[in-house]
């Protein structure tokens, strides 16, 4: 063996020849994905395709293990990156070798990698964890649901951290496979089809998958004792309903609602277009929140949403969400006005075709029954701020603005409109201002002003921008129709 002298300043030059620019060039992903309502939600540096999700959860002392795979590819040099996380990390691969990992701010899992990852590398990130997800928080609450036989994740904006780690923001959507083993006797449901269960020693798994691109926040996980229904809607849309078995007098109102979302699905893609999603349902679990929520395919719903009958409205607004909201996500939470404005309006034309009140005449009485100088209009729905992104006005304010465009451009350019959307954003994001062009250039009319008085103004239309309604007609305050009580028992849907 011959040993050969190097010079001190050529050893130094063949060192930095050796070492890759991109590595050079790296630096850290940043903590947020650029929300200005949430600054720490979601990452930057990456994007991910698929989680795969395998877990094991005991209902009788909240334990949760699992072990969770993250597909993503980077979109920039990446020297480190963050998942936002919660529970107590014991391993971190990346791309197979073992990567060092640190928590930090407030639900943040810091990931440094063995070797740095130049922009567009495959990545695959495995992560080994286990905790009591009841005993996390995060700015002061916990978006994990204990229910007397088990536990719920379902909330938004965020409700992944409690169990499993993630890029928490709807501009990553990802595929997903949900495998939860589980006590027999105890069911586990999430998102999309159930592929298989097995059981083996007193545990029963179940391996859940979605087929379509999903917000995290999108995804759920429900494990207790359920009653599940099967069928098939008749426009042959597979769907899975589940119901705590101790729901007590809210069973009965709960099933003559959530049943009927084969039939609510079918009446929706009348007006959506042909439901984008591989099977459709919902859940009822037995929680104490009052809220519901359009968890992809699978709708959550509190059981206080049926505390005095059943109500299809409910499951007419959450269904609706699937084109708008799941199908089409948001670009920021700014935009929120696409969710909830198109999901209430699709509650009025259910009114409608139910002959309980038409969307004109719902429109007419919500325009008249605020007054100039209610808070009401103070929320601008186009934009209205973290604090105010579930406030009221989001939602009937937000109708109205839906009615005022109806008005504007006329009922074959609105329909046109209304199914066009999630057909021509599919699987996708998009903005108020995506849509407002989207409306322009199916109808040719110019829609800046109307969208601008409607939806970010903080003050009341005058009656004369107010086209169609009653009071701009000198016909006084319109009578209430009798969908409203029902419509308003919804008001709560998204009271996080």
């Amino acid at each position: 063996m011959h040993r050969r002298l190097i010079a001190p300043g050529a050893l130094a030059a063949s060192l930095l020849l050796a070492i890759p620019a991109s590595a050079a060039s790296s630096s850290p992903g940043a903590p947020g994905i650029g929300d200005p309502y949430y600054p720490a939600y979601g990452n930057g540096g990456y994007d991910v395709s698929h989680y795969d999700l395998r877990l094991t959860y005991q209902p009788r002392t909240d334990e949760l293990e699992g072990t969770a795979t993250l597909l993503a590819t980077t979109t920039q040099d990446l020297s480190r990156f963050d998942l936002d996380f919660l529970l107590d990390v014991s391993e971190v691969r990346v791309n197979g070798a073992k990567a060092s990992f640190a928590t930090s701010g407030q639900h943040e899992l810091e990931i440094t990698p063995a070797k740095p990852l130049p922009k567009g590398t495959p990545v695959t990130v495995v992560v080994r964890y286990s905790g009591v997800p009841s005993t996390k928080s995060a700015y002061g609450f916990s978006t994990w649901h204990r229910t007397p036989d088990g536990a719920v994740a379902a909330d938004e904006p965020e409700a992944a951290w409690w169990w499993y780690p993630s890029n928490d923001h709807p501009l990553d959507k990802a595929t997903y496979d949900v495998s939860v083993a589980v006590p027999d006797g105890t069911q586990a449901i999430s998102n999309g089809t159930l592929q298989s269960t097995s059981s083996r020693l007193g545990w029963t798994r179940y391996n859940w998958r979605s087929n379509k691109p999903q917000a995290t926040y999108l995804t759920t996980l429900a494990v207790g004792k359920f009653d599940i229904t099967t069928g098939t809607s008749e426009g042959g849309v597979p769907v899975v309903n589940a119901y705590s078995k101790d729901l007590g007098d809210n069973d009965g109102a709960a099933r003559a609602s959530v049943e009927r979302t084969g039939e609510l699905v079918d009446w929706l893609s009348g007006y959506f277009g042909p439901y984008p999603f591989s099977s459709a349902g919902g859940y009822v679990p037995n929680t104490t929140t009052g809220y519901a929520l359009e968890t992809q395919t699978r709708v959550y719903y509190s059981p206080k949403q049926f505390a005095n009958g059943s109500n299809t409205s409910v499951v007419v607004h959450e269904l609706a969400h699937q084109w708008y909201g799941d199908d089409v996500s948001l670009k920021g939470w700014k935009d929120i006005w696409i969710n909830e404005g198109f999901a209430r309006y699709a509650q009025w034309l259910w009114s409608e075709h139910e002959g309980e009140g038409t969307a004109q005449e719902l429109a007419d009485y919500v325009y008249a029954s605020h007054p100039a100088d209610d808070a009401f209009w103070t929320v601008e729905p186009g934009d209205p701020g973290p604090d105010d992104q579930f406030d009221i006005a989001v939602y009937d304010r937000g109708a109205l603005a839906v009615q005022a465009l109806r008005n504007e451009i006329g009922d074959d350019a609105f329909f046109a409109v209304l199914k066009g959307w999630p057909k021509k954003h599919a699987y996708g994001n998009a903005s108020v201002d995506d849509f407002r062009k989207y409306a322009e250039q199916v109808s040719g009319k110019p829609l800046t002003a109307l969208f601008d008085t409607w939806l970010f103004q903080p003050s009341k239309p005058a009656v004369s921008a107010a086209r169609g309604v009653s009071l701009a007609r000198g016909e006084g305050v319109p009578s209430r129709p009798k969908s409203w009580k029902r419509i308003a028992a919804t008001d709560s849907v998204h009271g996080h």
